[in-house]
Parts: C-alpha cells; structure tokens; sequence
C-alpha cells in the first residue's frame, strides 16, 4: 500500500515536471513575426514629399510623406518611394516601375496633376491675385481652360488608366491605391473677388481630376479620397492651421506640410491600406 502511494506521488511529479518543462519551452519560443507587407510608392510630388521638407535629393522627397509615415507602422516594408517631383503619369511609367516586380505587395500612386499643367496654372493664377491685369488673367483663364477640356474629353482618365495598367503588368501580385489631392483652399461663397473666383475654379479643377482618378481605378485600383480628410485645412484656413504651403516663394508653395502627410497617411490608414494582409 504504502509502495503504492509512492508511486502515484512520483507519478504525479513526473506529470508536474513535463507540463512545466512544456511551459517553459513554450514560453521560450519567440512570437511569429510579422509578414511585413512589401511597399513601393509611385507618383509626383504630393507623393514625394514635396512642401514638408527637409529633402533627400532634387526629386524633393522626405522623410515626412506619407509612404515614410507608414514604414514607421508594423506592418508595412517600404522598400522605395520612388516617387518625384513634376512627374505626369506617362514619367511615372518611363522612371519610376522599374522597382516594382512580382513580390511588390502594395503600390500606392499619386499622380495626374501634372498631367493638367499644376504648375502652370498656380502661377499663372497666383498672378492674377498680385497682380489683376489683363494678361494675367487672360494666363490664367487658358491654364485653366486647357485643363477643364482635358478633363471633359476624359483625356485625363485614359491617361491615368493607362498607368494603372502598366503598374499591374509590373506589379502582378500587388494590392493598387491611387489617391485624390486636397482643395489647395477651403471652399469659399464665389464673389466679384480674384480671390473667390480663383478659389472656386482651383475648386471645381481639383474636384474633376479627383473624378477622373476615381473613374480610371475603376476594379484595377483603390481609390481614397483625402479632401475629406484636408477639410477646413486650406491655405485659407480659418483656424489659422494650413496643412497646405501657400505662396512661399519656394518650391514648397501649394503642396501640404508636414501635417498635411499626416492627413494622407489617415486617409490611407483609414481605409486599412497600412494593414497586415
């Protein structure tokens, strides 16, 4: 009797030790990693990094854009932003998808404002509110008359189209984003000011060329819309807190700040583009 009590104690310490040992080589086996996702960014300037500044080389990217913001998150690798200022969609294809490949996971792209002339119009605009003469005006209204027939004769949307289709070619395996811009300024009632009318037509520009992104992604890409997001933010802001540069002088002018990234970043965010696939 007593042998056998013994050997149920020893058995009962055996069964002890093993779940133990089993425990404590549970606990010494480290956690999975993460499978980060594999990210290349593609665009122009508002993908660049572009008014946020300090920058890393003349295509004028940052450390604060939002592709940089999201290899900060534990799901995302970003392998490249290759993205740069003053790019069309058609530079975008010919400089920028010899990064992407068959293990690209994710590839977001801002691009097509400079397909309409941006630059163009900002300053042939922005003259018009230093300087109300009739030259500049008459600048300003075919800067931005070239750019509404572009967009009405869905110019714009095969353009930017065609690049989603080269970056799936390239990119067979990835997840495709392509985003909106931002209202340079808040929206404003339209008055017989320069400022007014500029803010308006900036307005209904910004509003056709985020139409045409969103028509292009069609079921081949994602489009997030960030005006949302930018709201009550504008250069005219009238909480004193821009998210977007205005006229600086610089090649900062009329692109977001660092809080400005920030509000791309949400909106991607938001929509889970930064999330573990």
């Amino acid at each position: 009797m007593g042998n056998l009590k013994l050997r149920r104690r020893r058995t009962a310490l055996a069964a002890g030790l093993a779940t133990l040992a089993m425990a404590v080589g549970a606990a010494a086996v480290p956690a999975q990693a993460v499978d980060k996702t594999k990210y290349i960014a593609l665009g122009d300037s508002y993908a660049a990094g572009q008014g946020a500044g300090p920058y890393l080389d003349s295509c004028y990217r940052s450390d604060n854009t939002y592709s940089e913001l999201a290899a900060d998150t534990k799901a995302i690798k970003l392998v490249k932003n290759a993205a740069c200022s003053g790019k069309t969609t058609q530079e975008v294809v010919s400089t920028q998808l010899r990064q992407l490949n068959k293990s690209t996971e994710l590839v977001t792209i801002t691009a097509g404002g400079n397909n309409l002339g941006f630059g163009a119009i900002v300053t042939a605009c922005g003259a018009v509110m230093v300087n109300h003469t009739e030259a500049a005006a008459a600048a300003c209204d075919k800067a931005s008359a070239d750019a509404a027939a572009m967009l009405g004769s869905g110019q714009l949307a095969a353009e930017v189209g065609s690049m989603i289709q080269s970056v799936k070619a390239a990119a067979p395996n990835a997840k495709i984003v392509v985003t909106g811009y931002p209202y340079l300024y808040d929206p404003v009632p339209v008055s017989g000011d320069p400022m007014s009318v500029f803010i308006n037509k900036a307005k209904e520009l910004a509003d056709g060329l985020n139409w045409a992104i969103y028509a292009a992604a069609g079921t081949d890409a994602t489009y997030v819309d960030v005006t949302t997001a930018f709201a009550g933010h504008g250069i005219n802001s009238l909480t004193n807190d821009p998210w977007i540069n205005g006229a600086t002088g610089t090649a900062d002018g009329f692109h977001p700040t660092a809080k400005g990234y920030k509000a791309y970043f949400a909106a991607l965010n938001a929509e889970k583009i930064y999330s573990a696939r």
